[in-house]
């Protein structure tokens, strides 16, 4: 709960703030869907024959859902290794589970697929 994390997508949001953890009244792991409001966002203005353009998705201020795609704390797996990553990021998701965004930035872990998440995969540049 209110914690910053990264965004890991090209919504338009850069970073979120946790408000409520789906799934735990504490917090979150990976595979977890989050509720977050959106702290920073990009510009998203583009100059286009005099007319103004609104490209991004999201802006600030906006009420999302979201997948936790990378987190700090460890993780154990079920072949006993450990999995543990840099940052805490999102993935942000609208109502059916589908990713609003249409590239997915840096490493995201293989326990999405096990979450049904399976299009954010599909998506990532690196699978961990």
């Amino acid at each position: 709960m209110r914690t910053k994390l990264n965004v890991a997508d090209n919504s338009g949001a850069k970073i979120v703030g946790c408000i409520q953890a789906k799934a735990r009244k504490i917090g979150g792991s990976i595979g977890d869907v989050i509720v977050a409001s959106v702290k920073e966002a990009a510009s998203g203005k583009k100059r286009i024959k005099k007319f103004e353009k609104e490209s991004t998705k999201v802006k600030k201020g906006d009420v999302v859902r979201a997948v936790i795609v990378r987190a700090r704390m460890q993780k154990g797996r079920r072949d006993g290794s450990h999995i543990r990553f840099d940052e805490n990021a999102v993935v942000i998701i609208n109502k059916e589970g589908e990713p609003v965004g249409t590239r997915v930035y840096g490493p995201v872990a293989a326990e999405l697929r096990a979450k049904k998440f399976v299009k954010i995969l599909s998506l990532a540049d690196d699978v961990v």
